[in-house]
């Protein structure tokens, strides 16, 4: 490995020194620095971005720096342990009505819940900000949230909810959130077609179960299909294709054990579930998922890229034959990755998990930078 010197931009909008890494095929540099323990990163059509902070603060970076001030503190967001402020997305039409959705929890010790809530982006400022999801029951964890979020291409939106950690039964109760993904209108109003909307005694909302803590959610932005990652206890970690009513059969079925190695359930297949396009085992964590779509790296075209958390890596997954491929890529930085996201210039963009976090920058090592 190289180590080049880059020109970046500081958070003061000045120019200083800061190394890049270089490795065959690809360079990778820090984008954004002086993030406090990031989360998620959604890109802006004008160029700028917006970051979630774990502790309830949504960070715009706009102009080619990092604005001194949030665009919004969240007091209400629930930051202990796994829970915090997670996800951000922009509204389909945000060029139109400048929506953002964020994705976190709320509540205290006693009763948390994974929460969705909008508000408008007005020049660097979120307001009118109100809930329109917030995931049934409350529970009494720390961990577990999923909160991940993504639009459908007919203008719904997925939000991925765990299992509670202690509630893993919960997942294949369509009484219950948990462990679910969910699909709502922009509105958190409930569209007629959600897969159990005329079922007695199961909840409108929810579009599949059977998760247990899906940390990465996608739309293709050409097949429209969705697509997660959830993490598995001790082995089992999943990529899955989301589809309408299915049930992806947590607790049923796993290809890990507990955390004490005490076995979960015997089967690795259960009738009735759908079984992962991948798993892993021994588990790396993911976190953050996309797919490459017209991005800097033609030979990677469809595959999927996934963070990994106790990998300190990203997995490229690819298909052919019906067989998977799988990839460790990234692995320079020596830092877990949060989160996995394809900018609009075709680089990728990584999210590392820290409390003095950054957002790096991927590049082709042979790509001429032309945007700076």
């Amino acid at each position: 490995m190289t180590l080049i010197l880059l020109l970046a931009v500081s958070v003061s909008g000045s120019y200083l020194p800061a190394t890049a890494e270089e490795a065959p095929g690809y360079r990778i540099e820090t984008y954004i620095d002086c993030l406090r323990h990031p989360y998620s990163i959604a890109f802006l059509p004008d160029g700028g971005a917006l970051i979630t902070e774990k502790a309830g603060r949504l960070r715009l970076f706009a102009n080619g720096r990092l604005s001194p001030e949030p665009a919004a503190v969240l007091p209400a967001v629930y930051d202990k342990n796994q829970g915090g402020l997670t996800d951000v997305v922009l509204h389909p039409r945000f060029a139109d009505n400048q929506l953002v959705y964020l994705a976190g929890s709320t509540g205290d010790d006693n009763a948390n819940r994974t929460t969705v809530l909008r508000g408008r982006l007005e020049g660097h400022r979120l307001t009118d900000v109100e809930t329109v999801f917030r995931a049934q029951p409350p529970k009494d964890t720390t961990v577990h949230f999923g909160a991940r979020l993504a639009f459908l291409k007919d203008g719904t939106l997925l939000i991925s909810v765990g299992d509670g950690g202690q509630y893993r039964e919960k997942a294949q109760d369509l009484s219950s959130m948990l462990g679910s993904i969910i699909r709502i209108r922009d509105d958190g109003s409930v569209p007629d077609d959600n897969p159990f909307v005329d079922r007695s005694g199961a909840l409108p909302e929810i579009w599949s179960y059977g998760h247990r803590n899906p940390q990465g959610l996608m739309v293709d932005n050409v097949t429209g299909e969705a697509y997660a990652t959830e993490h598995g206890p001790r082995g089992g970690d999943e990529l899955n294709h989301i589809e309408p009513g299915n049930n992806y059969g947590w607790p049923l079925a796993t290809y890990g054990v507990d955390y004490t190695g005490a076995r979960i359930t015997p089967f690795k297949e259960y009738p009735g579930t759908i079984q992962p396009l991948v798993q892993w085992t021994p588990s790396l964590a993911p976190s953050g998922l996309d797919r490459c779509r017209g991005c800097l790296w033609p030979e990677w075209e469809g595959d999927f890229f996934a963070g990994m958390l106790m990998g300190r890596q990203v997995q490229r997954v690819s298909f052919k034959d019906g067989k998977s491929h799988r990839e460790s890529l990234f692995e320079e930085p020596g830092e877990r990755i949060r989160d996995v996201t394809f900018g609009p210039d075709g680089a990728l963009y990584l999210v590392t998990d820290n409390v003095q976090g950054r957002v790096l920058r991927v590049t082709p090592r042979s790509h001429r930078d032309t945007t700076r």
